[in-house]
């Protein structure tokens, strides 16, 4: 369907080297601190959450189209937990979803949020990953 691109370049040693990330609308730098001690630099865990919380929005907004409604908005964060297995792994992702849709059931959105959740092609990406969805209807 379509093909995108990102660059990372790292330098220097794990601890004291730094790096830099780049795609469409973003330059920006990581380093071990940002990813493994809170640092204020982004990670590439954060990057992965936000690439899962957008794709989530727009296949959860997809499906309400097919059933001919539209969301006022869906907000979705991601919680991406870094843990350890043989080495840093992602082992699990959160994802907390609001959603303001107009003419739609609780029962609805819950079959929906969930039909995304397991479809959009980020959270197809890491199957063996815990995906967990927590989805709220606002009216």
């Amino acid at each position: 369907m379509s093909t995108h691109y990102a660059k990372a370049k790292w330098e220097g040693t794990l601890k004291d080297g730094k790096g830099k990330m780049n795609f469409t609308g973003y330059d920006g730098p990581f380093n071990f601190k940002s990813r493994f001690e809170g640092g204020a630099e982004t990670s590439p865990e954060e990057l992965v959450g936000a690439a899962n919380a957008g794709c989530f929005s727009m296949f959860l907004s997809a499906l309400l189209t097919k059933k001919e409604l539209t969301a006022t908005s869906i907000e979705t964060k991601a919680t991406v937990e870094l843990g350890e297995d043989n080495g840093p792994k992602i082992t699990s992702i959160l994802l907390e979803c609001e959603a303001v849709v107009p003419g739609l059931s609780e029962e609805d959105f819950q079959e929906l949020a969930a039909e995304a959740k397991a479809k959009c092609p980020i959270s197809r990406l890491f199957t063996g990953t815990d995906i967990t969805l927590k989805a709220k209807l606002v009216s």
